[in-house]
């Protein structure tokens, strides 16, 4: 039997959306032997000198003008990507794309970033036949995710259904699956052999995240955290930053044997299960994963935008809370000092009611498209 082809793209705005495209590609790997998975980043794949300055650029934005950004998100909200703007990034980065159809035939297209997914929209317009489904990647519906040739919509909430349902989205378009997480976070391997791995003390443990990025260079919070450091483990895990890394094993205050400071690792999956906080910054890969294994969230501030939906959405759901100032961090950080049974407990209790947040329910449904062709128009 013929294996079924699944081309998964994304782009590099931010680690998530990539996150998104390897999860799924693990999870259909791993549910089924006849399914053949691709993942790329399509910009960085087919202009690999211009993607990483214009993702570099889109990066300092993001850190130095984070308000820019949000009137930006906030102005766009109910836009689709104009076929003007489709048509330029086309001619610019994406005039291969139909040759890389032509060559992988794909029997489905996933697209985890709203950008590859206008693309395919595009050539589909233009007589490409080919399904598409398109993963929206955080707590909410932008309005450039949306496109009237996308097959089916994979969302995280019914909250974002009955917003993509507002903006005229038939109801059989959508799904509800969760945001896709590598099936590892959904595992719980023994504490004792990762704490050997990396060092660790079995103790009140708090994982510090700024995302792949590494964008959580606040010397006030890290300040604050440390005055815990006689009690309480942190582990502050800065992604592809090295700089920050480097500033920070340079600074005597980091040097400790209760304080970890690590840099890009594939195994944040380990590190959150013997972690009894997060804090994090709210990217919605970030918070699912978190959610995943159960662990309650402190949210730093999050940007204008999507991070700010993220953020409430899970705060509104009792898996987090916004960091509006040091008290809430003091909050938590007695509760794991004097209250460290109920912390654990409560955890436990998710744990064992994750099945309800579709641990694999975007794979299933990938497969599903694939063994009935049930792609709906």
């Amino acid at each position: 039997m013929a294996k079924k082809r699944v081309l998964l793209l994304s782009e590099g705005f931010g680690a998530g959306h990539t996150q998104a495209a390897y999860a799924l590609s693990s999870s259909l790997r791993k549910l089924s032997p006849n399914v053949q998975t691709k993942v790329l980043e399509l910009g960085s794949f087919l202009n690999p000198r211009m993607a990483p300055l214009i993702i570099t650029a889109y990066k300092k934005t993001v850190t130095s003008q984070p308000r820019l950004v949000g009137m930006v998100y906030r102005h766009q909200y109910k836009k689709s990507l104009s076929r003007f703007t489709t048509l330029a990034l086309h001619r610019l980065f994406y005039t291969q794309t139909r040759s890389i159809l032509r060559q992988l035939r794909p029997d489905l297209v996933v697209c985890t970033h709203p950008i590859p997914s206008a693309v395919i929209s595009r050539l589909k317009r233009l007589g490409v036949h080919v399904p598409l489904c398109t993963v929206i990647t955080d707590y909410d519906a932008h309005g450039t995710w949306i496109s009237p040739e996308v097959d089916r919509y994979f969302v995280s909430t019914e909250e974002v259904q009955r917003k993509l349902r507002l903006r005229g989205v038939p109801i059989t378009k959508i799904q509800v699956t969760g945001i896709p997480v590598h099936p590892d976070f959904w595992e719980h391997p023994g504490h004792d052999e990762i704490r050997s791995k990396f060092g660790l003390k079995d103790m009140p443990t708090v994982l510090v995240m700024g995302g792949g990025w590494g964008m959580m260079n606040d010397e006030m919070l890290h300040e604050f955290l440390l005055r815990w450091k006689d009690r309480i483990q942190i582990i502050f895990c800065v992604g592809n930053n090295e700089k920050i890394r480097q500033k920070m094993l340079r600074d005597d205050r980091f040097h400790h044997p209760y304080v970890h400071v690590l840099g890009f690792t594939r195994e944040i999956d380990k590190l959150m299960e013997v972690s009894d906080l997060l804090v994090t910054k709210p990217g919605g890969m970030t918070c699912s994963e978190g959610l995943a294994k159960g662990i309650p969230m402190l949210f730093h501030n999050p940007l204008p935008g999507q991070e700010e939906e993220n953020s409430q959405y899970f705060a509104a759901q009792g898996h987090g809370e916004t960091i509006t100032s040091p008290d809430v961090v003091g909050k938590w950080m007695n509760r794991l000092l004097h209250d460290y049974p109920d912390i654990v407990r409560k955890r436990q209790e998710h744990v064992e009611n994750i099945a309800r947040y579709y641990p694999m329910q975007s794979a299933l449904s990938i497969l599903d498209m694939l063994e009935r062709n049930k792609v709906l128009s």
